[in-house]
Order: structure tokens, then C-alpha cells, then sequence
């Protein structure tokens, strides 16, 4: 008996036209119409872009693109990443990266929405010996279909859209750089960023620029705080009475102070905020910001090309010197230290020197090591005799409670005054004969 199939309720035409393979050919090369194609876009900030409406046009131009030839069946889109990061360092397009070579990946071809949402330089031509070896086709729309390196005018076209990608990128960051030097200038504008600890950030009335300002943007600018814009004053104060880094720390430690990291949770949550410590008093002491002018450039961004299947570009942080700043014409915000004290506790030296002022030599330095953690001894005088110690995990910002506790100690390592002339000169030019010292003592150390 014959069993008749009822299709009343199945789209038959629409399930056969969706799925039926075609073929065209497009530059000399059959391809297939029903290939499934991954859709990969990109949108920069979150902040200032609409990734909504972003990925919508990349979208829109990466379906035209492949229209009558296939369907896109998989997306990987990322949100606040510049074009220069590598591939790898970018969550969606690692997950892309990732599911090319996989058998079982899903799609046949990668298609984005615009070169330049994709790819910076001659990323696409890194991107092609993995796509090829998997294969896996690369279609973009300048192109109108897929991408054929063998051709000459695919491998112009190519090194056309990478140079303008590059130069996009270099024309904006000079224009902002610029703007921005400008605006911390003549306008001593607070350009964004967390404030310094003593000062927080402040309403400075509505947006100059008319666009921005019926967006709703407003100025901003730095006041003191009142809960920690004493303790910087306090700060600076001992340091002009000579007072040592360690030896602040160890006091504001001792009073029981919270430190910046503790005060300012929000922004600090990768920091335990349990002491302070000699690099947070002295970034402190060295911010200039506290005189009441704004400087912007204090620190700068190092470009460097990484090693990756798709290079890009990875940012060092690096401090600029101090010629290299830029200080506003005249004061921004209030100050809280006047500009005299300021430089005047930049050549404060609490560093001990011997009474009979001469100069020591060490002969041991760089060749003892700690035999416990393996690191290079510190040379030091005490009690007028050349010594030698192992400082690792140790701060003398820490307070007696604090060692005790099981923060950090490390016993001193010397030798006498009358035994290292003798011994050292005979040995200094040979590490391999230098034992290590058995007297140093660490335990756990955690940093702020």
C-alpha cells in the first residue's frame, strides 16, 4: 500500500530553493551558491559609536556581498577593540580564529562588512596561508565576492585598503593628540581618567561644542576632597622635613590611613587596598597635578608590533619625561600644594651618608646572591662596615605588626670590613666561586 505524505503544513518549494546547490562563475571560477559564509564585524568604542548600529550596516554590506551565493549561518562580532589589536587579542575574532580549524566549524568562507572594520595593514594577507591550508575562503565587498591572492589586482586592491586602514588610524590619533595637547594648554581641560587621591572629579558646567552639548556631555574638573586632600598636604609636609619615603608609608600605615587603593574601591577593585606602600607615596609626591596646573602626557604609549597568525599592534605604557609634558598656561583647579613646595620636595634626599663623607666601594655587588630566593643581595654600609643583604619581599613601609603578621621579613647578610678587601679581591672577577648566603628568611608577600 502506497502512503501519500502530507505537505500541508511544510514549505516544500521554500525548503528546496534554500537548500538546492548552484554554481556560478565569477572571475574565471566556479563557485557554489549554497555556501555558508561567517559574518565578522567590528565596532571600536562602546562609548562614542552605537555597536547596534554598527554591526547592523556591516551586516547589511556583508549579506549584499554574498546575496545569490550563499547564507551567513554563523557571527562573531567585537565590541571595543581598535582595528591595531591582533586577532588574538580580540574575543571574537580569536573564537573566529579558533573555529577555522575546526572540521566541524559550521561555514565554508568568512565575509565582512568593510576591509577596514576587519583588518589594519596586511592583516587580511597574514589571515590567508590559515584560510588556505583549512580551507576556507576570505570575501569582502570591495571586491564583490571572494578574495583570489594569485591575482595581481586582488593583491593591489589589498595593499590599497591596508595603506588607507593604516593611515585612518594615524590621521585620527594626530588630529586627537593635537586637540588634546591644545585643550590641557589654553584651556587647562580635564581630559578624562581617574582623579588623582586627594582630589575628585566635579561638574564644570555644559560641553563647548554645541553637538556634544545636546548630548547631554559636560565638562569636568578636579577639587579636592575633602577626606584625603589633607593627607597629601600632610604628605608633602614631612617629606620637606626630610622625612624618607618608607619611613611616610610606614607612618600612614601606623595611623591606620586608608591608602588610595582602599579609599577608591571602584576603580581599584584589582588591588587588595590593604597598606601603603614606598611607589604609592611616591607617585604621590611626584604628580604635579597637586600644584593646581593640569598636565596631560606624564605617560605614553609605546606601539609595538606583535607576533601572532594576525599581527597587530600592542601598547607599552612607559613615562614620558618631564620636557616632553604639557602643563597648562595657568592653574585648571585648585591646588593643594603651591608649586615652590612641590619642587622644592622633588630634591628632598633622605639617603644616609657615611659621616666621614667618603666614598665606599663594594666589590661583591652583582655577585652574591640570596640563597633562599636566588635574587642579587643589596650592598649597604652599617654601622660603618660594608654589608650585604637580601631586600626581596621586604619594605621597611611595613610596620612591626605588619611583619609580624607574615607580610614580609628578610634578615641582613654581612661581612666584616677587615675580611671583604681580602677575601673580595681575590674573587670578585669569579661568580662561579661566590656561595650563596643561607641567612635570608621571606615569607608571604602580597602587593597593593
Amino acid at each position: 500500500m502506497n502512503t501519500v505524505l502530507d505537505h500541508s503544513d511544510v514549505d516544500v518549494l521554500g525548503s528546496w530553493a534554500a537548500t538546492k546547490t548552484q554554481r556560478v562563475r565569477l572571475y574565471g571560477r566556479v563557485f557554489e551558491v549554497g555556501l555558508r559564509f561567517a559574518f565578522y564585524g567590528r565596532v571600536s568604542t562602546e562609548d562614542y559609536q552605537d555597536p547596534v548600529t554598527s554591526r547592523r550596516w556591516q551586516f547589511d554590506s556583508a549579506a549584499e556581498c554574498v546575496a545569490g551565493r550563499g547564507r551567513i549561518t554563523a557571527e562573531f562580532f567585537d565590541i571595543g577593540y581598535s582595528r591595531e589589536i591582533a586577532w588574538s587579542d580580540r574575543p571574537e575574532a580569536a573564537r573566529l580564529l579558533a573555529a577555522i580549524t575546526d572540521p566541524d566549524r559550521g561555514f565554508d568562507a568568512i565575509v565582512v562588512g568593510e576591509y577596514a572594520r576587519a583588518f589594519y595593514g596586511t592583516q587580511a594577507f597574514r589571515l590567508a596561508p590559515l584560510l588556505r591550508e583549512h580551507g576556507v575562503q576570505l570575501w569582502l565587498p570591495e571586491v564583490d565576492g571572494p578574495v583570489d591572492l594569485a591575482s595581481p589586482t586582488h593583491q593591489a586592491l589589498l595593499l590599497m585598503l591596508g595603506a588607507q586602514s593604516r593611515q585612518e588610524v594615524q590621521r585620527a590619533r594626530f588630529r586627537t593628540t593635537a586637540a588634546m595637547q591644545a585643550q590641557a594648554r589654553e584651556q587647562g581641560r580635564h581630559l578624562g581618567g581617574r582623579p588623582p587621591y586627594g582630589y575628585r572629579v566635579a561638574d564644570a558646567g555644559p560641553h563647548p561644542n554645541r553637538a556634544d552639548a545636546a548630548y547631554g556631555r559636560r565638562l569636568h574638573r578636579l577639587e579636592p576632597d575633602p577626606a584625603t586632600a589633607p593627607w597629601v598636604k600632610w604628605i608633602f609636609a614631612r617629606r620637606l622635613d626630610g622625612r624618607s619615603i618608607a619611613g611616610i608609608a610606614r607612618m600612614l600605615n601606623e595611623m591606620g590611613v586608608p591608602c588610595p587603593s582602599a579609599v577608591d574601591r571602584e576603580r581599584n577593585r584589582h588591588r587588595p587596598g590593604t597598606a601603603w606602600h614606598l611607589r604609592t607615596v611616591a607617585q604621590i609626591l611626584a604628580n604635579p597635578r597637586y600644584t593646581g596646573r593640569q598636565v596631560w602626557n606624564r605617560q605614553q604609549t609605546n606601539r609595538q608590533s606583535t607576533d601572532d597568525i594576525v599581527p597587530g599592534i600592542a601598547g607599552v605604557r612607559k613615562l614620558t619625561p618631564s620636557d616632553g609634558w604639557v602643563i597648562s598656561d595657568k592653574p585648571a583647579h585648585e591646588c593643594i600644594v603651591t608649586e615652590a613646595d612641590f619642587v622644592a620636595a622633588q630634591i628632598v634626599s633622605a639617603q644616609n651618608r657615611p659621616a666621614d663623607g667618603r666614598n665606599r666601594t663594594y666589590l661583591l655587588v652583582g655577585l652574591l646572591r640570596c640563597g633562599i630566593c636566588g635574587r642579587s643581595m643589596q650592598s649597604h654600609l652599617s654601622h660603618g662596615n660594608p654589608a650585604y643583604r637580601c631586600r626581596h619581599g621586604h619594605t621597611s613601609a611595613h610596620t612591626a605588626a605588619m611583619r609580624q603578621a607574615g607580610t614580609s621579613t628578610c634578615a641582613r647578610t654581612s661581612s666584616s670590613a677587615e675580611s671583604l678587601p681580602r677575601w673580595g679581591a681575590s674573587r670578585a672577577r669569579t661568580p662561579g666561586s661566590v656561595k650563596r648566603s643561607r641567612s635570608c628568611r621571606t615569607a608571604e608577600s602580597r602587593p597593593t
